[in-house]
């Protein structure tokens, strides 16, 4: 039996987003993106999915009206 390590992946708008640390936490991870994607921070995040050899967390927008 072989054991490898899965990689964390992030998505956001059909982006790839690499993990910035693996260290640390995915709510870490979403306060380090929301500085370059200020949506980020109120997406639901999904995940993780497993996709061959990654985990795959997907940040989605919030759908709401304006008003």
């Amino acid at each position: 039996m072989k054991v490898t390590k899965m990689v964390r992946e992030f998505c956001f708008g059909g982006a790839k987003l690499p993990d910035p640390n693996p260290q640390i936490d995915v709510e870490q991870v979403r306060s380090m993106y929301a500085t370059q994607f200020p949506e980020i921070a109120t997406a639901a995040l999904t995940g993780p999915e497993a996709v061959g050899d990654k985990l795959v967390y997907r940040f989605e927008r919030a759908i709401g009206a304006k008003g």
